[in-house]
């Protein structure tokens, strides 16, 4: 909503309601999926609990477009959080729930669609509306009191004593008074306006000795080995109106900075984007309307870059989900990221902020219009985005179009405890933990600039794995005592950029928000200092909700643990295109194996990078179950020091090392391996397990 509109409509609606303030236990600022946990946690604890939306959806992400969750190792998503998922599961094991294809159609089985005997099943890829409707039902069920469409007074709508909050003010001049509060936004807002400390932008490295902050020059170490296609520019583009002329100024979307020095910090945020619900199904599917401020110029950029060669592949993250719709994410150097035109959104007024949210989504509708319509797109391409549209079914009040601006990252808290990459690589072990993440360090770009040899650049992505769940500490919810001491934030976390880049994925806001939660009402409890909570007690209670602490499930493979060298299982590689999860076939590693279901070859990959802190020569191994229905060359690149080896493996045959590894060979390596396995130019399934690295001097 437009702030200008919010404070008219705000009155209206509450023209008998602002006479008192309402009292809670705990206030909720935020209507996010962590708000959600957040407020169903208070509640199954015995306390008063309000919601206070900015929003008129309740979901955030999750019920904003991103229905491919980004889940790392889903053994380590515990609680209330598995219980969205396996509340979704519940949602798609109705026949209704299938009305544009049928569950056997739908080629994604491993993820959950297929009826499983035990009753912790998940589903973690959905539609957008069916995790709006999990979420509203959650809250009616549980009787928790929703205030929609309410933006808090950012400048004296906070009212403290001392280090307590004491309410919270909406612009509609609508007060909230709690014991504790937690702030369950993108942004940040409460925690800004109550106070707290907090960073935006790159640290530099030096700051808390990392590695993978600050600016990231686009060169391939800095990638480690990744796919650049996915997302910067390899071939020469020209970032000038006239090509190859500076006089003529710099086209749209790139900026005027400078290359800069590696690891430096800087203020600059990773892009955000849209995440797209589209449909290829003629009879739900709505075409893309021209915007009315569209100008195709400011689209010669991508023209150029699809005249190099770059960008034919953006189809590959148009990634199925149930009812032939799709998670339509950001893929290579000009997509659906509008690098560099956020920077002022997470400290912005809700004015700013509107007008950048604006901009992004008439960047986005005027990219897939250009694609679908403009004569300078390869025929191929523009074909195929022709099928596309919005689907009918989804956003239905917003034009079909996503309602939640993918905002990656915003203000992040300076807190009792700092997460940063040490922790994510289990170099340092947080002594207090309220979680576990998982999911690889993942920066999108953050700016668009020349290069000193006059060519266009992406900088800011990187894509690092990790070797498994790390813990997330308590104090990194929590803000220094000496600021406030009756909030907590499971969303703007207490890390550095890049360790954030791995917790602010959707799973481990709602893991938090249950963790705040638990934190806040004992702090009523024992009335106490949210930073003084016994430890122990909150760790007793979190276990004994479900919460997971320590990466120990039971699973019929193999576990990492008992394996010598470096591992590095399938569910922290990157993975490109619709891979099934499967475990019929054994013996494989950790709690499953992958394939490519026989299906979209030439557009599925899984890259391994594993770190290596003592570099050397190592012999690596791969990890795969075999059967005669497999592809007899499957193609593997090693990335290594000396260059790059091809190698193809035939996975009709058993692997010979113990019936699980096949060596590919040996290699020196620096810091890091890659090993990329694809199912190009295959005939048969494709089947990616587990890397293995065994030091050979």
């Amino acid at each position: 909503m437009k702030p200008f509109l919010h404070t008219f409509l705000c009155l209206i609606a509450f023209t008998g309601m602002l006479r008192a303030a309402e009292t809670y236990d705990v206030v909720i600022y935020g209507g996010t999926s962590s708000a959600i946990t957040a407020a169903v946690q208070v509640k199954k604890m015995g306390k008063s609990v309000v919601i206070v939306s900015p929003d008129k959806h309740l979901g955030g992400l999750s019920s904003g477009g991103l229905g491919r969750t980004d889940s790392g190792r889903t053994g380590a998503i515990g609680g209330l959080s598995r219980e969205f998922y396996h509340r979704l599961y519940k949602k798609y094991q109705n026949p209704a729930a299938w009305r544009w294809e049928t569950v056997e159609e739908y080629p994604n089985q491993g993820q959950g669609t297929r009826a499983m005997v035990h009753e912790d099943q998940t589903m973690w890829i959905f539609e957008p509306h069916v995790a709006e409707a999990v979420f509203d039902e959650w809250v009616a069920e549980m009787e928790i009191p929703v205030v929609r469409e309410v933006l808090l007074d950012r400048e004296k709508g906070v009212k403290k004593e001392g280090t307590r909050i004491v309410s919270i003010t909406t612009l509609c001049g609508k007060t909230f008074v709690g014991k504790q509060f937690i702030d369950a936004t993108y942004e940040g807002d409460l925690m800004a306006a109550a106070g707290v400390s907090y960073y935006v932008g790159r640290e530099s490295n030096a700051v808390y000795g990392e590695e993978h902050n600050g600016n990231q020059p686009h060169h391939p170490r800095r990638f480690h080995g990744f796919d650049v296609r996915w997302h910067g520019v390899t071939k020469p583009v020209s970032p000038y109106k006239i090509p190859g002329d500076p006089n003529s100024g710099l086209l749209k979307y790139v900026g005027d900075s400078e290359i800069g020095e590696t690891g430096t910090g800087d203020h600059y945020v990773q892009a955000y984007n849209f995440r797209l619900c589209l449909t290829d199904n003629p009879e739900n599917r709505v075409p893309f309307p021209k915007p009315d401020n569209y100008d195709p110029e400011d689209y010669e950029l991508l023209a150029r870059t699809f005249a190099s060669g770059l960008g034919m592949d953006i189809f590959v993250l148009f990634d199925r989900i149930p009812n032939r719709k799709t998670d339509t994410n950001n893929r290579g150097p000009f997509s659906t990221d509008v690098i560099g035109e956020n920077y002022e959104y997470p400290d912005g007024s809700y004015e700013k902020r509107a007008e950048i949210i604006e901009t992004h989504r008439n960047y986005i509708l005027g990219w897939l219009y250009f694609i679908a319509n403009d004569p300078r797109v390869p025929e191929a391409v523009q074909k195929r985005m022709q099928t596309y549209g919005f689907a009918k079914d989804e956003f239905k009040d917003n034009g079909h179009f996503p309602h939640q601006l993918y905002v990656r990252e915003a203000r992040r808290m300076i807190g009792e405890y700092v997460m940063t990459e040490h922790d994510c690589f289990n170099r340092r072990i947080p002594p207090r933990p309220v979680g576990m993440g998982s999911y690889g360090l993942d920066s999108h770009n953050v700016r668009r600039y020349v290069t000193p040899e006059g060519f266009v650049q992406n900088e800011g992505d990187v894509q690092v794995g990790l070797p498994g769940p790390y813990k997330i500490d308590f104090g990194s919810i929590v803000p220094k005592a000496a600021e406030c001491t009756n909030l907590t934030v499971p969303v703007c976390v207490s890390s550095s950029h890049i360790a954030f880049g791995s917790i602010r994925m959707e799973p481990v806001f709602m893991i938090l928000g249950q963790s705040a939660a638990t934190a806040a009402v004992f702090a009523i409890g024992d009335n106490v200092a949210v930073q003084d909570v016994d430890y122990d007690k909150l760790k007793e209670r979190l276990l004994a909700d479900g919460q997971r602490l320590v990466y120990e499930v039971s699973f019929p493979g193999v576990a990492v643990r008992t394996l010598p060298g470096l591992i590095q299982d399938s569910p922290d590689a990157r993975i490109q295109g619709n891979w099934e999860q499967a475990v019929f076939a054994r013996p494989y590693v950790g709690e499953h194996y992958i394939h490519d279901g026989n299906e979209g070859k030439g557009e599925k990959s899984v890259m391994f990078t594993v770190p290596i802190s003592e570099p050397g020569r190592y012999e690596v191994r791969l990890s795969y179950t075999s059967h005669s229905n497999r592809s007899r060359a499957v193609p593997i690149t090693v990335r290594h020091r000396d260059g790059v080896a091809e190698v193809k493996v035939d996975q009709t045959k058993t692997p010979p090392i113990n019936g699980l590894f096949i060596s590919l060979g040996e290699f020196r390596f620096g810091d890091t391996a890659v090993v990329t396995i694809s199912n190009a130019d295959t005939a048969g399934h494709v089947i990616v397990d587990a890397v293995q690295l065994i030091r050979k001097e």
